[in-house]
């Protein structure tokens, strides 16, 4: 339900809230849609109106930009988050205001390409479908899903962060639409200034990489960076991002290496096939593995508490508890270079484990506390994911 006090977009300059915006500090998430924040030495509960995983930006002590929304009628807390402090400046949570600032930017031609298309109307069905704006341009009346972006590292962005059934969905029936001969458009908005390219999220959402690559040419897709002041006024500079077709076409392969995250509740004596029998401390595990090939059936088997033990991990994984497993989807193998990183940020690492096919020391490391809340983990796996793009492709 929109609260009928919110900002009409057309307000110069955009700013993402007309109420005063008050800064905590993120320290849980009970659910998808739910955070726990700390204000004035107490704890809150906000609504979040993102569905992402956000892994690599609410971390803990996180800076939060909230709105007091205690006077719109059927909320259970009196809190909404807006955005998320990083060192470049707030990134956009919201997903509505997300679709007020593609309003905002279209409204006045500041999306390249689309400087005079009119909104007809915001919210329209196509089939089973619903997309945020039908536009009237040169040719004629065609549809655009908008889509906010919040994952991103250096020179490259990626969206989703998440498997997205709904984003594959869209892109494939506006593909469908382009392919009749009907125009039908993407709107990225990425938050963050600082990307020159854009990628669909192939680690994460393989499906949604594929139905992207299907829209090529058919789909006029627009990954439009865009940055935001400490006030939450959008800066409204921002460029298209360059999509490497090429890099796309190579690495979205269900093949790779990948992380396995366990947990291990207490200290552990297990036999562990020619390593013997080994004693591992309370934490949490960090994996490095391999699949050149059915990537998402290896990971989905690590997944399994029962099956025939044949990997030493596997010994490993029927003790403990299953927390994450983490694809790098890529057409080169990774695995060895994920074993390079890890070692130089795990608390502690395992010799001999899982790598008696290569020159490593160990595929396995231990992490005190959980690796999906360290801000070390979290930059380094997203730089490794992102940036390798560039690099091992030799973008520039």
């Amino acid at each position: 339900m929109r609260d009928p006090q919110e900002f009409e977009p057309r307000d110069f300059p955009f700013r993402a809230s007309r109420r005063p915006v008050i800064e905590a500090r993120f320290l849980g998430r009970p659910n998808r849609f739910k955070i726990t924040a700390k204000i004035d030495g107490g704890s809150v509960e906000a609504y979040l109106p993102n569905p992402g995983r956000l892994w690599e930006l609410l971390l803990p002590d996180a800076k939060l930009f909230l709105e007091n929304s205690g006077e719109v009628k059927d909320r259970k807390t009196d809190f909404t988050v807006i955005a998320v402090g990083t060192p470049h400046g707030p990134v956009m949570l919201h997903t509505h205001r997300t679709n007020d600032a593609a309003q905002w930017l279209l409204e006045r031609g500041l999306v390249p390409g689309w400087e005079d298309a009119a909104i007809i109307r915001r919210e329209v069905s196509f089939g089973g479908s619903r997309f945020d704006f039908l536009l009237e341009g040169r040719d004629g009346r065609f549809p655009v899903e908008v889509k906010s972006c919040t994952l991103f590292d250096g020179k490259m962005a990626m969206f989703p962060d998440t498997p997205s059934e709904r984003a594959t969905r869209h892109i494939a029936h506006l593909a469908e639409i382009g392919r009749r001969g009907a125009g039908a458009g993407l709107l990225v908005l990425v938050h963050s200034p600082r990307p020159r390219y854009f990628l669909p999220n192939l680690h994460t959402d393989l499906d949604f990489a594929k139905a992207f690559l299907e829209a090529r040419g058919v789909v006029d897709i627009k990954p439009l960076s865009v940055g935001w002041k400490e006030d939450l006024t959008l800066e409204a500079d921002g460029s298209l991002l360059e999509i490497p077709w090429p890099t796309l076409e190579r690495n979205a392969v269900d093949k790779g290496g990948y992380i396995l995250v366990l947990e291990l509740g207490q200290d552990t004596r297990l036999p562990i096939g020619k390593l013997g029998v080994i004693d591992l401390k309370s934490g949490f595990y960090c994996y490095v593995g391999s699949a050149m090939k059915n990537l998402k059936a290896r990971m989905t088997r690590h997944r399994r508490e029962r099956k025939k033990l044949h990997w030493q991990v596997d010994h490993l994984r029927e003790a403990s508890r299953f927390v994450a497993c983490l694809p790098v989807r890529s057409a080169e193998t990774v695995e060895c270079d994920l074993a390079r990183g890890l070692s130089r940020i795990a608390d502690e690492r395992i010799p001999g484990f899982g790598c008696s096919d290569c020159s490593c020391s160990t595929h396995l490391f231990r992490f005190e506390t959980d690796p999906l809340k360290n801000p070390s983990f979290a930059g380094w796996l997203t730089e490794f994911r992102l940036d390798r793009l560039i690099t091992g492709e030799g973008i520039p």
